[in-house]
């Protein structure tokens, strides 16, 4: 990643970041989501499962408390080009997607296509080493031995339970918006802008961190939080207020980086440790002192506001990121007010 530019005027830096974000394809790949959405969401009708407003794990009322299934697939030209990376990042996403919704993981599974059987053994060892760092076993699968050799595709699903759930949502105006990244990492995958933080860490440390998501939600300090997904940390924050039937006021001074990044490059890194996070401001202070016990940057990096419009601040300039009046990230809202 390049240093930062102290030479770049504030409006400047702002409207670049603006224009990254809108066209950076971790955010445009999500749009076809509406097409998809409106047509299965009518399946919701069977069943038992709570309504899901873009939500990283679907919820299903269980016992005493609720089962959340999520699954994701991995890019294709990270298995082709980092097949090792991309097995450890297919547990990393499941786990995170689980976590995120202040559940625990329970087991997962996958569907793993590819000819080449070095390849495929580099895959497999990748996902074992996903599964060993964050303990959590891989229950089964399918494995499809045929694929071409430049068509590998790989999914994983995983299952969990919480007893109190994070939605994605449930934001509310007059919330603050947190932000918990780990800053000490590196950059990650060469194929995607990705900030990899579980590299050199000890199992029992990267659990630590990931149940500080349990403790919020069971405690009910929130009960709104997103992982930070491909999208990055200002995509991942604007599909939460979308899903939410709302907007944000984010200040790009607050948010917390490494030294030496731009905030340019910072804002649309896929994090192995990041978490969005909409909080009433009197649990604020007991949220950011769980993080940081941990060795966890958390901070207030704006606040959820009425109108369904994401505008960034930077150095007294303010502009719109999405006007969710007018167009569409995921296409899926709640509305608070119906």
């Amino acid at each position: 990643m390049p240093p930062a530019n102290p030479t770049d005027a504030p409006a400047d830096q702002l409207r670049a970041v603006i224009d990254q974000v809108r066209c950076y394809p971790g955010v445009l790949r999500k749009k076809p989501i509406q097409d998809v959405y409106d047509i299965l969401s009518q399946t919701h009708c069977y069943g038992s499962p709570l309504p899901n407003f873009g939500d990283d794990a679907a919820v299903v009322p269980w016992h005493d408390g609720f089962l959340l299934l999520a699954a994701d697939g991995m890019m294709t030209r990270l298995l082709v080009a980092e097949p090792y990376a991309a097995g450890k990042a297919a547990v990393m996403v499941t786990v995170n997607d689980i976590y995120a919704m202040g559940g625990r993981p329970i087991g997962l599974v996958n569907v793993l296509a590819s000819g080449n059987a070095q390849q495929r053994a580099q895959i497999v060892a990748g996902i074992a080493k996903g599964c060993q760092k964050l303990q959590v076993p891989m229950l089964g699968g399918h494995t499809h031995p045929e694929a071409p050799e430049d068509q590998p595709a790989l999914s994983v699903a995983v299952l969990g339970h919480a007893h109190q759930l994070l939605r994605s949502h449930l934001a509310a105006s007059g919330d603050d918006l947190l932000l918990a990244v780990d800053l000490d990492g590196q950059p990650g995958c060469r194929s995607v802008i990705s900030w990899d933080a579980n590299s050199g860490k000890q199992p029992a440390q990267l659990r630590e961190r990931l149940e500080v998501m349990v403790t919020v939600a069971e405690r009910q300090w929130a009960v709104a939080a997103k992982d930070v997904s491909n999208a990055g940390i200002l995509g991942t924050a604007a599909i939460m207020a979308e899903n939410s039937g709302r907007g944000a006021v984010i200040d790009l001074e607050a948010i917390p980086r490494p030294h030496g990044l731009r905030i340019l490059q910072w804002v649309l890194c896929f994090q192995s440790y990041g978490f969005i996070l909409s909080i009433p401001p009197h649990h604020t202070p007991d949220v950011v002192a769980l993080f940081e016990e941990r060795n966890i940057a958390a901070r207030v990096i704006g606040r959820i506001v009425e109108e369904p419009v994401v505008e960034l601040c930077l150095s007294g300039h303010q502009k719109t990121l999405f006007d969710f009046r007018k167009e569409a990230i995921t296409g899926i809202r709640y509305s608070p007010r119906s």
